[in-house]
């Protein structure tokens, strides 16, 4: 797949990532809602397939990692990291194959959903638990997939050449 080049309909698609990553923020939003409203003080774990559904609330990042620190870090540190991506996606949107911006808007969907759950209680909100992993909300799935996906994409399209330079490489 080759990717277009940035123009005055280069702005496509940086809002189509834009509009996906806040679709599934905001689906990953209402989840949160629904486990907190249905988990809380319930009968205990509902199985889902190969998934337990299980209410824990996260004080750290990955893995629980930081749970000591002060919550104001924690969400500095990742609305950094979120804005970083953020500015990523809509700089590279205009070059990056649909299956890359997908993954984009999955990681950036995914990093704004735990971003605004943590800001709002100091917690990320997490319920899908498999057995041999820790347990972890849907923002997190988006997240990995994402990365994946983009990953994957940028595998497959190379490197580009350098500006000018479409002769032998080695003159």
């Amino acid at each position: 797949m080759r990717p277009t080049t940035p123009t005055a309909a280069g702005t496509l698609p940086r809002w189509g990532v834009l509009a996906a990553a806040l679709t599934l923020t905001a689906a990953d939003l209402a989840l949160k809602a629904l486990a907190e409203d249905r988990l809380t003080g319930g009968p205990g774990p509902q199985l889902l397939g190969l998934l337990e559904l299980r209410l824990t609330y996260n004080p750290g990042v990955a893995f629980s990692l930081g749970a000591s620190m002060p919550t104001w870090v924690i969400v500095a540190l990742t609305g950094l990291i979120t804005a970083a991506v953020a500015a990523y996606a809509w700089r590279t949107a205009p070059t990056t194959p649909l299956a890359g911006r997908v993954g984009l808007a999955g990681m950036l969907g995914g990093a704004l959903a735990n971003l605004i759950d943590r800001g709002l209680d100091g917690v990320v909100t997490d319920y899908l638990h498999s057995g041999w992993w820790p347990t972890f909300n849907l923002a997190d799935a988006f997240i990995v997939a994402g990365a994946v996906l983009l990953v994957l994409t940028s595998a497959r399209q190379g490197a580009p050449a350098p500006p000018g330079k479409d002769s032998d490489p080695w003159t």
